[in-house]
């Protein structure tokens, strides 16, 4: 899993009510939605000279009701920190010190209270809940500090899948599942995604939080492959193509990118390696492993026909049927 911190960023900047009404719901009529405003990221907790720290999220919010604690002057506005965790280890520890010094940063800087919000992709802890950050000088507690948390892990994915709330939906891709019902969890996902109300930017970002988070191999991709070809998941299958069509998008302007310095053939070489980057991983997720003779084919597979490929790789049952293996 690459690149979490961009693709969190956005999700939650889209989605950011519907965060808050999905694991906080108490708190959703507190908020004006419609004022939010997203803030700088980088912190500077010792100007002018200090390390720099990049905070996730940061948003100014404006609240219907007032907390019961305010700075004076400044009873219509409460700055949210949503902190979002990309961690792949068991890093509870380390966040914990890091969530009290950003707030102590930014009550200081902004004067106003502050929410700090934890979201673990690979802690559970007890789901929903309030962490705790202390210091001790000896037996005397010198600092208790608390801050909201999310432990996607230690949450049921199946309760989030079937709710109303599409951000729960695509999230639940990283809650718990069976191992088992993996494969019926994703393709249920995606086709509920697929035929969500929501318009076709906030769809996509949806579904391909679904296909970032919950890659499958083996029997499990086959099973969720069998599932896409029936008729209950047709609007699933669809939404994967489209996923297909705009990852390799990215892989066009990512080649472009890498080589807008450079002269012609240089730019067509980046925008050929980003495309056989992206053939190559959508093979290796159906037909893995990949043999020598497969790579070389890919390798050598005229540019001009790789659209025509990859449009082939979602439908095709076999190697031998996309040409790439006798």
């Amino acid at each position: 899993m690459e690149d979490h911190d961009q693709r969190f960023k956005i999700i939650l900047k889209e989605f950011f009510q519907e965060f808050m009404q999905l694991f906080f719901p108490a708190w959703v009529d507190r908020f004006d939605f419609s004022g939010l405003e997203w803030q700088e990221q980088e912190a500077f907790p010792d100007p002018p000279q200090g390390e720099r720290k990049m905070l996730d999220l940061v948003a100014h919010l404006p609240v219907r009701q007032a907390p019961s604690s305010r700075a004076p002057g400044q009873e219509g506005r409460w700055l949210v920190m949503l902190h979002v965790e990309v961690e792949r280890k068991d890093s509870v520890e380390p966040l914990r010190g890091r969530m009290f010094g950003y707030f102590h940063y930014l009550r200081h800087k902004h004067q106003i209270p502050v929410l700090p919000i934890g979201l673990y992709l690979q802690v559970g802890l007890n789901g929903i809940g309030w962490d705790v950050y202390e210091e001790w000088f000896w037996e005397q507690r010198l600092v208790h500090f608390e801050y909201a948390y999310i432990g996607l892990p230690a949450l049921d994915a199946f309760e989030y899948l079937r709710d109303k709330n599409w951000l729960g939906v695509a999230l639940s891709v990283l809650m718990r599942i069976p191992e088992e019902r993996k494969a019926e969890l994703k393709a249920e996902a995606m086709q509920r995604l697929a035929t969500s109300p929501e318009n076709e930017w906030r769809r996509y970002l949806l579904c391909e939080c679904v296909e970032a988070y919950l890659p499958l191999e083996g029997p499990q991709l086959a099973e969720f492959e069998g599932l896409l070809q029936t008729e209950p998941y047709k609007e699933a299958m669809k939404m994967a193509v489209t996923s297909f069509e705009k990852g390799m998008e990215k892989g066009v302007e990512k080649g472009r990118q890498m080589a807008e310095t450079s002269f012609e053939k240089g730019m067509e070489k980046g925008m050929e390696k980003g495309q056989r980057a992206l053939l190559r991983r959508w093979l290796e997720r159906r037909f893995s492993p990949l043999s020598e003779e497969v790579l070389q084919r890919l390798d050598s597979w005229p540019s001009e026909r790789l659209p025509e490929l990859g449009d082939a790789v979602l439908t095709a049952s076999s190697l031998q049927e996309l040409g790439l293996e006798d």
